[in-house]
């Protein structure tokens, strides 16, 4: 099965209209990148009960038609993506453990912002959480279609290994669709313009402040643009809330990238304020990137 995963890019796939979707964007990333594909189906079945007493399992004929159905759906999607190297895989288990398994040797998870069983009001399905907290390679959650001409892909930046690996991704991106990188470090202290430390005779000035703002924001660019000098790349250092800097900036951008740290599936995972923050509101595609 880890054949399946291996170098690809897997999609989750529940016939939910958001998986549809995230399985198109999916596929052209896949041609883009000159990868295969795997639509990845996991089956969670029901189990039946009572008012009082132990439930009841499905039977091995119920998963068996479960099965059948879900494969017939894998089937007919993948006859429509237009990517010649698409496989399919049926798991039966959780989803977002299933997703998990194939992050390990996967290039990119991709998933719909919601599923089959998810509310209109929420913006963030339990299992494009899940998965993007826990997985262990790039996550990318599809919530709208993409603008079609969109030309920016947004990296939210800190000098964290968490943003350096989100650089690297957000590179690796521009330089292969000919997008143009808007590398955006947001920053903030509190409300008066002077930093006082106790161990201080006198204030810090705000300026001092930008100025190292600038210098970090700089440092982590490095390497990536003597990598990269196809990619055209914007600078922005901004004074204030990151996640709401990030969300403005991408909202007509073809990606927004954005970091993370984890620790697998036994410890559990950290998505922090920020990753968690624009995945809500933020409309584009959002790649989540785990810290290498």
């Amino acid at each position: 099965m880890e054949d399946n995963y291996r170098g690809r890019i897997v999609v989750g796939i529940d016939g939910s209209p958001h998986s549809e979707r995230a399985a198109r964007w999916a596929a052209r990333e896949a041609v883009a990148n000159g990868r295969g594909l795997t639509l990845l189906f996991a089956i969670l079945p029901a189990v039946t009960s009572f008012t009082f007493g132990p439930g009841v399992p499905v039977s091995p004929n119920g998963i068996d038609v479960i099965r059948a159905a879900a494969g017939n759906e894998l089937h007919l999607l993948a006859e429509t993506l237009p990517c010649e190297d698409v496989l399919t895989a049926l798991v039966i288990g959780a989803p977002s453990g299933a997703l998990f398994d194939a992050s390990l040797s996967a290039e990119t998870i991709v998933v719909g912002s919601r599923g089959r069983g998810g509310f209109e009001g929420l913006l963030l399905g339990s299992v494009s959480a899940q998965i993007s907290a826990h997985a262990q390679c790039p996550v990318v959650i599809i919530r709208d279609e993409p603008i079609v001409d969109a030309r920016n892909i947004v990296v939210g930046l800190d000098g964290s290994p968490a943003s350096q690996a989100a650089l690297a991704f957000a590179f690796d991106q521009a330089s292969t669709h000919g997008w143009h990188l808007v590398a955006l470090h947001a920053w903030d202290i509190p409300s008066y313009d002077l930093l006082v430390f106790s161990d201080s005779s006198s204030p810090v000035a705000l300026s001092r402040n930008i100025e190292d703002e600038i210098k970090l924001t700089a440092a982590a660019l490095g390497g990536f643009t003597a990598k990269h000098p196809d990619v055209k790349v914007e600078t922005r250092v901004i004074r204030g809330n990151t996640a709401e800097a990030l969300v403005a900036a991408a909202y007509d951008a073809a990606m927004l990238v954005v970091g993370t740290r984890g620790h697998g599936r036994i410890l559990g995972a950290i998505v922090g304020s920020v990753s968690r923050s624009v995945m809500h509101k933020s409309a584009v595609p959002i790649a989540v990137v785990p810290a290498s």
